[in-house]
């Protein structure tokens, strides 16, 4: 069975990530507007009318503004809990009622089973996505001030991580931001920051040379460059090496990621050939 996802972009001005295993795929939110989220889907040869469907985390207009336009126009269910529903109705517009799907713990669409776990977040019932298809793990972690025990414990050993990495510390608080925007956004129910992103990503690794892309960045408060330096010098310092050990990106806010194929076989083919690098090396 065919496995695959891209991340169609990651930010504060919108946000999306496409699944696919097999015949079925979905979005997970589309905060970007529906033009432009045809847009990107036609760069990675996406047909938009092939989506099954489309997941909501929360009701924030950076992760719905496109929702209820690609329902619609392609005749799309939308998968949300009853609080987010209730925060993104008068939002979205008119919905079908066959297309209006609530959920209230795990679901399954087509080849992908999906479980929401629950994330800390300034919304009415925000959740984060735990996707299975085949033997592969995808996980969207993102846009949550703080990891709890028992998330780590559910979303940890994941084939593709997307994880949240918003902001550095010392350029939020010396940015321009006004002090109540900083509070929320390095609080409880804010966004992780590189420091937090980096010291929670070793616990959440498996000896399955997963991919990592490092998401939802701030354009003001962090760039692509900070972000991957933090979170790679927390991961040597833990015994871990990009190339070797894991494949660490960042999601763009600009343009769509490449197609991210998800096959265990070839995965463990390009780990052999990265090891015997490094141990050639050292």
């Amino acid at each position: 069975m065919k496995i695959e996802a891209a991340v169609l972009s990651s930010g504060s001005d919108g946000n999306a990530v496409y699944i696919r295993a097999g015949a079925y795929s979905v979005l997970i939110d589309a905060g970007l507007s529906g033009k432009e989220l045809e847009r990107r889907m036609k760069i990675r040869d996406i047909d938009p009318a092939s989506i099954n469907a489309i997941l909501v985390t929360h009701e924030h207009s950076d992760h719905i503004k496109g929702v209820g336009v690609l329902s619609r126009r392609f005749n799309i269910p939308i998968y949300a809990n009853q609080g987010t529903w209730s925060g993104s109705e008068k939002k979205l517009g008119k919905i079908k009622a066959e297309n209006s799907q609530v959920f209230s713990g795990d679901f399954v669409i087509g080849d992908l089973a999906f479980s929401p776990y629950d994330i800390s977040h300034d919304a009415e019932e925000p959740v984060g996505y735990i996707c299975r298809a085949g033997d592969q793990k995808i996980v969207l972690a993102t846009d949550t001030g703080i990891m709890k025990n028992e998330v780590v414990e559910k979303i940890s050993g994941a084939d593709l991580l997307i994880l949240e990495s918003n902001h550095d510390l010392e350029m939020l608080m010396t940015g321009s931001y006004p002090y109540f925007l900083k509070n929320r956004i390095k609080g409880k129910e804010g966004h992780l920051s590189n420091d937090a992103a980096a010291k929670i990503l070793p616990k959440l690794l498996a000896d399955n040379f997963p991919t990592v892309l490092l998401a939802h960045l701030s354009e003001e408060n962090n760039n692509p460059k900070v972000a991957y330096i933090t979170v790679n010098n927390i991961l040597k310092e833990t015994g871990y090496k990009v190339g070797r050990d894991l494949r660490l990106g960042c999601a763009s806010q600009v343009e769509p990621s490449p197609i991210i194929k998800l096959d265990k076989e070839s995965r463990k083919r390009q780990r052999a050939k990265a090891k015997n690098k490094f141990d050639g090396d050292n």
